[in-house]
């Protein structure tokens, strides 16, 4: 149910003056829209993770952080605040759990989203910082144009799995089938994520942002921008230019939050 994620949390007219878009009734089209709109607006990133000052995910700290403050998240807090918003709206979410990088295997606990409008249902994945732009169907084998790169959904009994299309094959990204989660259950997942020393995001700094034709990652200390014809560059920022750095994918921290994140940087 809707009320077991205080979706009222959520200042709709907040959230659309953040992402640049007016309110609209549900459609597929609208869902394209706000998809990419969204994802244009709000970067992926861990840096409270990092300095350890992580509020949690409830939908009032993370409206807070992500809205009124316009700052970042990572996955709970993208898809949280998305999947709220989308309710408010009218569309029917399925919030679900994935397995990020199924061939190694990661842990299954990556936040993401199944949404219903016009008879269909979509992933619509905005707190997947690797790449998702629009929406793409629950289609076995269908290919969608993501900012460039192609991906596609592939059915594997009651599993979906996430490809995008590499030079030499696809490259599974994600697992999930849909199997509805509760609050509780992400409080789990982010308390892991957040907190324990094997998760990726603890140890590091990590921005995410994707735009048609480019995708830029910050990994640590190395800046990398990927095309997608293949080709990549890769710049290592030091601590001096972390501020232009975070500015640049759209994050303005206090200038006690920049010292002590280029302290440990």
């Amino acid at each position: 149910m809707t009320d077991d994620w205080g979706i009222d949390a959520v200042d709709l007219d907040a959230y659309l003056a953040r992402v640049g878009l007016p309110k609209r009734e549900p459609s597929e089209a609208a869902l394209r829209e706000l998809t990419q709109a969204h994802v244009g607006a709000i970067p992926f990133e861990n840096v409270d993770v990092v300095l350890g000052q992580h509020q949690g995910i409830s939908l009032d700290v993370v409206t807070a952080k992500l809205v009124g403050r316009r700052r970042g998240g990572y996955c709970y807090e993208q898809s949280g605040l998305f999947a709220a918003v989308l309710e408010r709206l009218g569309y029917t979410v399925h919030r679900l759990a994935a397995r990020v990088q199924p061939r190694r295997p990661g842990p299954y606990t990556h936040m993401t989203l199944v949404v219903e409008v016009g008879g269909r249902s979509f992933l619509a994945d905005v707190g997947f910082g690797a790449g998702i732009f629009v929406p793409m169907p629950l289609a076995d084998g269908e290919v969608v144009d993501q900012a460039g790169w192609p991906h596609r959904l592939v059915r594997r009994d009651s599993w979906w799995t996430l490809q995008k299309q590499l030079s030499d094959g696809w490259e599974d990204l994600l697992d999930f089938r849909v199997d509805d989660m509760h609050p509780l259950d992400y409080e789990v997942f982010h308390h892991y994520t957040s907190t324990h020393p094997k998760s990726p995001f603890t140890g590091r700094l990590v921005l995410m942002t994707l735009e048609p034709g480019r995708f830029r990652k910050l990994l640590g200390r190395e800046l990398t921008v990927e095309n997608p014809d293949g080709t990549s560059e890769t710049t290592e920022i030091a601590p001096d230019d972390l501020d232009a750095t975070l500015k640049d994918f759209g994050i303005e921290l206090t200038s006690d939050e920049l010292r002590r994140l280029q302290e440990i940087y």
